[in-house]
């Protein structure tokens, strides 16, 4: 059994340099989402992972954000911030799962260090293209995440929610839980996604980042 249920994932996230960051609200954002029905909450930082697994009791996806000289990975870039959301509460760690070059350890290896000594926690694959997709499935990942999609020099351009390549990921692994993840704003854009056949979707700056929320809108009437 999966750890996340099928549905509506929240990420709640401020990173540094944003309004938000620091004032530690984003415990208040997760119980707003999970009253609002989210099934599961994405977040960064582990102080934030334990105000929100006291404040909730869904499952929530952990990441570390942590740049690295020379390289463009950021997302639990590491095994330092592996260990470091492995002593935390988060349910599932979820890893950048793209080809670009790593600061330090492999992917492979990252893995395998989750598998042996926190074979309690899942593992979700923060990809970009068909190609990491098949690393991570290759790996054993359980969940398959769009979350880079036109995040990467090899994506940058395209439009996301990139509905045809989330319906090639569905089709292609079958029996991998593929999470939805970037650029859906609006409900008939995630009515879409979920006609795919995901297994979930992540919505973050729509619901939980009022800045994003404001450009957002502004920028219709400019």
């Amino acid at each position: 059994m999966a750890k996340l249920n099928r549905g509506l994932i929240v990420s709640c996230q401020a990173v540094k340099g944003e309004p938000l960051y620091g004032l530690g609200i984003m415990r208040h954002f997760a119980r707003c989402a999970v009253l609002g029905g989210a099934v599961g909450i994405r977040t960064g930082y582990v102080n934030e992972i334990e105000e929100i697994k006291q404040e909730v009791s869904v499952p929530v996806i952990g990441i570390i954000k942590q740049e690295y000289e020379g390289s463009d990975v950021y997302i639990t870039p590491t095994l330092k911030e592996v260990k470091e959301l492995i002593a935390s509460s988060c349910d599932v760690i979820a890893l950048d799962c793209t080809r670009r070059a790593r600061p330090k350890e492999t992917l492979d290896e990252l893995v395998a260090y989750i598998r042996k000594n926190a074979p309690e926690k899942e593992i979700m694959a923060d990809c970009d293209c068909m190609e990491s997709a098949e690393e991570a499935a290759r790996l054993g990942f359980d969940y398959i995440g769009t979350t880079m999609r036109g995040y990467t020099a090899a994506t940058k351009g395209m439009t996301i929610p990139d509905y045809d390549f989330i319906a090639a990921l569905v089709k292609k692994f079958p029996g991998v839980n593929i999470i939805a993840e970037g650029g859906i704003w609006e409900a008939g854009q995630l009515e879409k996604v979920w006609s795919l056949g995901v297994y979930a979707v992540v919505i973050g700056s729509a619901i939980t980042r009022p800045m994003d929320i404001t450009r957002h809108f502004a920028k219709v009437i400019k």
